[in-house]
């Protein structure tokens, strides 16, 4: 038979590209991935990787045997679910979660777990979504929660599964005392950003240059409340998701951006153990904080 671990080694390559990689996730040697993945060549019995320069490739067998590892680790997976969901022990769901959903909707939805599951334990890292779901297909994560913005669809993974959790409206942030009334109206002032080459940065830098100008940005930050603070300060102007609660700033004023439009927020779960009862509940109760929060935002958007 073959060995697991090997064959999780084989898929860690496939996904992450070089032995050095696979060797820094895990906390091992190069040179102890590059014996376990030498071994697992000799159980198959055939070549797997190839040179390719300085590095490694998978070879068109590799290429088999690591899709195949994929397989029986979900398959694992759903097993080891279904004996969690006849278990009465504590669970552990993995979550990875983009920065304004982890601080305005999983406080609320640990609230919900510690009554409706209390031997839930929910253990979440906030990381940029690109990151999250690197990482959930990878199995760093059981359920991430990510962003789409319009006109910027993600890829489509086979066996990992979305479920929408919020339509979050986008909208100009100025500060307070700004005379700003549309968005061609701060074409000159200077802009904070998150950083170049992110979903948000790109779908932002299209809404500035459809209404006739390049943004001068100036600032540059994945936190958005480091954009709610410059913004708030007089330093910059920004676009805001609602989710940040922005308007409970006083120096900050949110105006409409043309075609009011909003992301989408969402969590997914690999299809191996998304049904599972301790993915669903963690699932749901971020369903309902997301519901609270949009109906305690001002004007119920």
């Amino acid at each position: 038979m073959w060995d697991l671990h090997r064959l999780h080694l084989l898929r860690e390559l496939q996904l992450r590209g070089t032995v050095s990689a696979v060797a820094a996730h895990l906390n091992y040697s190069p040179s102890t991935v590059s014996h376990q993945l030498a071994q697992l060549e000799r159980e198959v019995g055939c070549a797997l990787l190839e040179p390719d320069g300085r590095r490694v490739r998978l070879t068109p067998h590799g290429v088999a045997v690591a899709e195949h590892a994929a397989r029986v680790m979900d398959l694992e997976e759903r097993v080891r679910g279904e004996l969690g969901d006849l278990a009465t022990d504590f669970e552990v769901v993995r979550v990875a979660a983009l920065q304004s959903a982890a601080r305005e909707l999983v406080p609320r939805a640990l609230t919900t777990l510690a009554t409706t599951h209390p031997g839930l334990r929910m253990l979440v890292t906030v990381v940029p979504p690109e990151q999250g779901l690197f990482e959930l297909e990878a199995r760093g994560f059981d359920l991430a929660i990510a962003e789409q913005y319009p006109g910027h669809t993600r890829r489509r993974t086979a066996g990992l599964e979305r479920e929408l959790l919020a339509d979050d409206p986008i909208h100009l942030a100025v500060p307070e005392d700004d005379d700003a009334v549309s968005l061609a109206d701060v074409a000159g002032r200077p802009w904070v950003l998150e950083p170049a080459g992110t979903a948000a940065r790109t779908w932002a830098e299209q809404q500035c240059r459809a209404a006739g100008f390049e943004p001068d940005v100036r600032y540059e930050a994945s936190d958005l409340h480091v954009h709610v603070n410059l913004v708030g300060a007089g330093h910059a102007v920004g676009m805001l998701p609602a989710l940040v609660r922005a308007e409970r700033y006083a120096s900050v004023r949110l105006l409409a951006l043309p075609g009011s439009p909003h992301r989408e927020v969402f969590t997914v779960a690999r299809a191996a153990s998304g049904g599972s009862a301790p993915v669903r509940a963690v699932r749901d109760a971020l369903v309902a904080a997301a519901v609270w929060q949009a109906t305690e935002r001002p004007g119920g958007e």
